[in-house]
């Protein structure tokens, strides 16, 4: 197994949870809660899931004997038997179905059945020749509901792409696996996933060993392997079950630095540099430098990428902007170190859930200790408002952890905690609670949860009315998209970051990988308007607040810099902003 068992168990019982309520038709279904809240477990738990015994697993809250049993054949075999036979019956092509908002397990087993339809081509092809509006419980209202919504999610698209969210977490599995072979001298993430893409095509991953590495043998166990495209000394490729591929190449230490630059930056980022290398009489490709004059000499200047750029008379450039948009003139210009967030200069989180939150895995004490162990200045504990129905906390609730909070406030001098609330922007903009009780609280994250499907004067009219309330410091989730999942709303952005102007609201950078909402075009134009941003990890668990981490990259893909964050700012300087909001 991995350096991350738990992140692991966690994505084997979620497939589970996926399967099986395809399997039952059902995704209330007792097995499906059942995997789900066992996930839920493994992810909240403070341990190594992998040093637990099937006893010691059927112990903890969540995990019956029959889930820990399961967890206890993945960790020793890698494999889990129902979970074959579940993937067996469900190709991945039949489960991608499920993506698609109105198309529940039981609308999918009825195209299965009825019109042979088991992926999304075949669906697409019904939609078109009208076979699906003919099915009953289907119809010409629903026919133009999956089309809007494949259209708007992209999977129409002849080249399929990947949410960063469903892709990340493998080429990072993938690379743990690789960096603890005792041969290996290093191993990184290239590509797409590398810059921070939303989407990707694929993962290209570049390993220095001073073995030839057999890749299939060892992680095979990490990713399901669908089918081999190559395997050979210097490049592995294959395909996931997922339908996702990754491409593993091997290079020479000393060619490692050029391989990670050439494999990670666009196209025509890529040009770019090979032009400065000619400038300069050399030729660059993946193994390092050449003299134009000898070309097959061995390469140089490629163990690092800070060797490269410096070969080309640049600075190290982050990652996510290698995009040619005007990196390489800044960095000439030497105005680049200013351009980058780093995740050091972030000093708090300001959107985080506890058990509360129907749907948040951590106590208070928890979530309050994790903060602390992360150097962070200040927290702001934002459990669900009540009209969030299944998951939102009363008044009593709500004053009952801010007497909480004050109490561990004076017994721990460590963190500021601000007594805050996730708030739901109902379809008119108005709030959860009365203006009176808002007020009581120190911080307000007010986000859109429902009526998705609103024009873009009804969304953009609810918005800034939650803006213009003087209890709200910031907007959650701007547009509430779900990437590859759910399209997000529409506004006018021009009107809703004049709003946040006016208003000194904040707008949340939410580092969920599947959300990155707001989108980095956005964020650029945001930030180009004046507005000031906060990044929030919208945390419900421990391992949640790692994603700071993701907002960072989000943040820094767009262009942010620390002065435009406010949680960056040290504590003093916050809370002088925040004594300014609604006077």
């Amino acid at each position: 197994m991995t350096a991350n068992r738990n992140a692991d168990v966690a994505n084997m019982l979620s497939e589970l949870a996926t399967l099986t309520t395809l399997d039952e038709g059902d995704p209330n279904a007792f097995r499906v809660r059942a995997y789900r809240t066992a996930a839920r477990a493994v992810e909240s738990f403070d341990g190594d899931i992998g040093a637990l015994s099937v006893d010691d697993l059927a112990r903890l809250r969540g995990i019956g004997r029959s889930i820990a049993a399961r967890i206890g054949e993945y960790l020793t075999d890698g494999r889990v038997g129902r979970l074959e036979e579940l993937r067996a019956r469900y190709p991945a092509e039949q489960v991608e179905l499920t993506r698609i908002p109105g198309l529940g397990p039981k609308s999918i087993a009825k195209l299965d059945a009825e019109l042979g339809v088991r992926d999304l081509d075949g669906l697409i092809a019904a939609l078109d020749d009208g076979r699906v509006a003919e099915l009953d419980g289907f119809g010409q209202r629903s026919v133009d509901k999956l089309r809007n919504a494949i259209e708007a999610l992209g999977l129409e698209s002849k080249q399929r792409r990947v949410p960063l969210a469903d892709a990340l977490p493998v080429g990072e599995r993938i690379c743990a696996v690789l960096r603890e072979l005792p041969d290996v001298d290093d191993v990184a993430l290239a590509g797409s996933a590398r810059r921070f893409n939303e989407t990707v095509g694929d993962l290209d991953i570049i390993i220095s060993a001073s073995t030839a590495i057999d890749v299939l043998e060892h992680v095979d166990h990490v990713v399901q392997v669908e089918r081999v495209i190559g395997a050979g000394a210097t490049k592995t490729s294959f395909v996931t079950r997922d339908g996702l591929q990754v491409d593993v190449r091997q290079v020479a230490a000393e060619s490692f630095g050029a391989a990670l630059v050439y494999f990670t930056g666009s196209a025509a980022h890529n040009i770019r540099l090979r032009q400065r290398a000619n400038e300069r009489g050399r030729t660059l490709n993946e193994y390092g430098f050449r003299p134009m004059d000898a070309p097959d000499g061995p390469p140089r200047d490629g163990a690092s990428e800070a060797d490269v750029y410096a070969a080309l008379d640049l600075p190290w450039i982050w990652p996510e902007i290698r995009e040619d948009a005007g990196e390489i003139e800044r960095a000439e210009a030497g105005s680049l170190a200013a351009a980058g967030l780093d995740e050091d200069d972030i000093r708090g989180d300001l959107h985080d859930h506890t058990a509360l939150s129907g749907d948040g895995r951590m106590t208070l004490h928890q979530l309050i200790d994790h903060a602390i162990a992360r150097g962070w200045e200040y927290i702001a504990v934002t459990d669900h408002g009540e009209d969030l129905a299944i998951n939102g906390a009363s008044r009593e609730q709500l004053r009952a952890q801010r007497s909480e909070i004050r109490v561990i406030e004076r017994e721990r001098d460590e963190i500021r905690v601000l007594h805050g609330a996730e708030l739901n922007i109902g379809p008119d903009g108005d709030l959860d609670y009365d203006g009176a009780f808002r007020a009581e609280f120190d911080w307000i994250v007010a986000s859109v949860h429902s009526h998705f499907d609103r024009d873009v004067d009804a969304q953009t009219n609810r918005v800034i009315r939650a803006m213009e309330d003087p209890t709200v410091t910031a907007i959650g989730h701007l547009t509430g998209r779900m990437i590859g999942r759910r399209p997000p709303i529409t506004l006018d952005f021009e009107a809703v970051f004049d709003a946040a102007l006016r208003t000194g609201t904040a707008v949340e950078v939410n580092a969920s990988l599947s959300r990155l909402d707001p989108a980095a075009a956005l964020l650029r134009d945001a930030a180009r308007a004046g507005v000031v941003f906060t990044i929030s990890t919208d945390a419900h668990a421990r391992d949640d607040l790692d994603r700071m981490r993701f907002g960072v990259a989000h943040g820094r893909r767009a262009g942010l810099v620390p002065r435009q964050v406010l949680n960056t700012w040290p504590l003093a300087a916050f809370e002088d902003w925040l004594a300014q909001q609604g006077t």
